[in-house]
């Protein structure tokens, strides 16, 4: 079992740049699939950026393409998300997770195993 827990997040102006980080715990990080999802106020939850386990393959939802990087450190059980050029409709709470059986990366929530409680980001205009 693995937990997750995001830090980063906050307010800032459109435009603005935030980092988000989520550190896990155990030994077996670099053996999960991680993505990172948001879930606006009122909306579903969906689909930001996933990385593989090596990190070698990354995938990422259109709304964010160009602006999101998302990126993992297995030395530090750490994955972050760089988010530049950031818009009023990014506001959400960014949420971690990790797939256990993945080979490569998966924009699907259900197909995670494990979640963090999230952080908020908020931007405004």
């Amino acid at each position: 079992q693995v937990q997750l827990v995001e830090s980063g997040g906050g307010l800032v102006q459109a435009g603005g740049s935030l980092r988000l980080s989520c550190a896990a715990s155990g030994r077996t990080f670099s053996m999960y699939a991680m993505g990172w999802f948001r879930q606006a106020l009122g909306k579903e939850r969906e689909f930001v950026a996933a990385i593989s386990r090596s990190g070698g393959n990354t995938r990422y939802a259109d709304s964010v393409k160009g602006r999101f990087t998302i990126a993992r450190d297995n030395a530090k059980n750490t994955v972050y998300l760089q988010m530049n050029s950031l818009k009023p409709e990014d506001t959400a709470v960014y949420y971690c997770a990790a797939d256990r059986l993945v080979l490569g990366t998966t924009a699907v929530a259900a197909e995670y195993d494990y979640w963090g409680q999230g952080t908020q980001v908020t931007v405004s205009s």
